[in-house]
């Protein structure tokens, strides 16, 4: 209620990039004040509880709903994030050379819809400066993806030498690492999906990975993102060629270029749609990954979750994790209590002692 009456009134008369800029300042500095962790974990804290607790990837989730990629770019409330109830968090996406990405504006609210549109352009300050954040943390609370993606000026040839370097650099400090090759905001990244292009690429991050194992003797895993404007065909070959990678997970999925049934005077603006009008083509696309794989590619769930129904659909549909990132905008921290609230209400209903019972359920 705080967020709804006092913060959110004043956020939204901002410009959103300043406003997203302020709460990234504000939780960094939460962090840092003595006492100021504890304080964010009692307002907006959720406790871990058996029935939701997820262990996948070598890691242990305390709660299945995380921060998606694209508040926390560099790493910088990391602390912050960990302490308002989410179970694990994606930072970037971050690329080799830090980069301003697109011209302003570049982020906008679609009020009627609960949704926004970004063409920010993998705006970030570098894989290194995001190692040495990372490395500065001392204890983390949630396990925390590297979110990985190629400079804007590099062609797609050369892309693997982009995402191979961000592994290189951010290999000790990521739990596990996202290829992100589904923005909509970098030219030509989509192309990435499809092809020759996508083995090429996925046997190059994969060699990559295998090595910063051999060397450091931790293994990592490593998940591919993909959008959800693709047709059946190129969705069935996506997953194919993820899955013949050694992939170890699918995060479905990125935003979309799509407009339909949108009201708000935004809806022109060019760039990657999130947020409720999101909700069921992601849900349908984890759904066809499921059924295509058997469930045997674990799935993170992302796109219009608002609800503890809404990540529970997408769990029933075969996703084992869910992220959220536009419905933080909207709804403020008190979100995650809502949304594990509600989940452990469905599972119950449902005669789930667990939630990885449910993943699948509808197939079944």
């Amino acid at each position: 209620m705080l967020y709804r009456h006092l913060g959110k009134p004043i956020f939204f008369k901002m410009d959103p990039e300043k406003a997203h800029h302020l709460v990234i300042g504000g939780l960094n500095k939460s962090d840092l004040v003595p006492g100021g962790s504890a304080a964010m974990r009692l307002m907006y804290g959720v406790p871990e509880t058996a029935d939701l607790a997820v262990d996948l990837f070598g890691l242990h989730f305390p709660t299945p709903v995380g921060l998606a990629a694209g508040l926390d770019k560099n790493a910088e409330a990391v602390g912050g994030f960990s302490s308002i109830g989410f179970g694990f968090m994606e930072v970037g996406t971050v690329t080799p050379k830090g980069q301003p990405g697109n011209d302003s504006p570049r982020l906008f609210r679609l009020l009627p819809d609960e949704a926004l549109i970004n063409r920010m352009g993998f705006n970030n300050k570098g894989a290194e400066a995001m190692a040495g954040r990372l490395k500065a943390i001392k204890k983390r609370r949630i396990p925390v993806a590297v979110n990985i993606g190629r400079n804007k000026t590099t062609p797609n040839e050369s892309a693997h030498e982009d995402y191979r370097q961000c592994i290189r650099t951010l290999y000790p400090y990521g739990d596990f690492f996202v290829v992100n090759i589904s923005s909509p905001n970098t030219p030509d990244l989509r192309s990435l999906q499809h092809g020759s292009e996508l083995s090429n690429l996925l046997a190059q991050v994969k060699e990559e990975m295998e090595l910063q194992h051999k060397q450091s003797g931790a293994a990592k895993s490593l998940l591919v993102k993909i959008a959800p404007d693709v047709s059946d065909g190129e969705l069935e070959y996506m997953v194919h060629t993820i899955a013949e990678a050694g992939m170890d997970g699918v995060i479905a999925t990125n935003t979309t270029l799509s407009r339909e049934g949108l009201r708000s005077d935004k809806a022109g603006e060019t760039g990657g749609l999130s947020g409720k009008p999101l909700r069921d083509r992601s849900t349908e696309i984890i759904s066809r990954i499921y059924r295509q794989t058997g469930g045997k590619l674990p799935i993170i769930g992302s796109g219009g979750i608002f609800t503890g129904q809404d990540a529970y659909d997408k769990i029933r549909a075969g996703a084992s994790l869910g992220e959220i990132y536009t419905a933080l905008i909207y709804e403020g921290p008190e979100v995650n209590r809502k949304v594990h609230a509600g989940l452990r209400k469905l599972l119950r209903r449902d005669g789930f002692s667990h939630i990885l019972e449910a993943v699948g359920a509808d197939h079944h």
